[in-house]
């Protein structure tokens, strides 16, 4: 298991630079500063080889202004061609969502799964104290809401992001700042779901202000 930290003015850019080159299967993530590495990953035209999939959804039909995948498709999969794209049907709701995701992701590995940290340090949808930080077994499960919008997700289990080739986490921001310090200057802690997250390789892509708190 390798960790790495990327301090850079643009790292919706580094981001955007590892989709251009990437082949596999790939978890997308929600939130502004992946909408920008997805905007900018436009440049590939040709995705022949990827499978995207989701790291957590919400509970809201495809086309509903709050679903992450609506964003990854309004911002990148509108554009692109020949790509294999899997998303999590939160309209049916949270349970079997979860119940039908985990049937596709079963024997998948994904290579790389993208990730973001709230400021209360939660990543996907495993929020602080949530029971499903406490999954063991499942990859996908369904989880209640921490903060704004206030409904159902699905999310990725700890397991299900520990299996992964390469965890991502794209960050940006001084609000992220000391979510950023906590995830990954401290001690793990439930806590802080984030310190919990790691890939068989981790990397963590950040803006001069989320990694103000960062020392070195």
């Amino acid at each position: 298991m390798t960790f790495e930290t990327v301090v850079d003015e643009d790292p919706a850019r580094r981001v955007a630079d590892l989709l251009l080159e990437i082949s596999g299967n790939v978890a997308l993530a929600g939130g502004s500063t992946p909408r920008r590495a997805y905007e900018l990953a436009r440049e590939r035209r040709d995705w022949n080889g990827v499978s995207f999939w989701w790291s957590d959804e919400r509970c809201v039909p495809a086309d509903d202004e709050r679903s992450n995948y609506g964003m990854a498709r309004a911002a990148l999969l509108d554009y692109v061609e020949n790509a294999d794209v899997h998303r999590i049907r939160g309209e049916l709701g949270g349970r079997e969502a979860a119940r039908l995701y985990e049937d596709e992701l079963y024997g998948v590995t994904i290579d790389l799964c993208l990730l973001g940290v709230g400021p209360d340090g939660h990543t996907a949808s495993l929020f602080p104290g949530s029971p499903a930080l406490d999954e063991r077994e499942r990859l996908v499960v369904p989880a209640e809401p921490g903060l704004e919008p206030l409904v159902e997700r699905v999310t990725f289990t700890l397991p299900a992001i520990a299996s992964a080739e390469l965890a991502v986490f794209l960050i940006a921001g001084p609000d992220k700042a000391e979510a950023v310090e906590r995830a990954f200057a401290r001690p793990p802690s439930s806590d802080t779901p984030a310190s919990l997250a790691r890939g068989r390789r981790t990397r963590v892509y950040l803006d001069p202000a989320s990694a103000s708190r960062l020392r070195g």
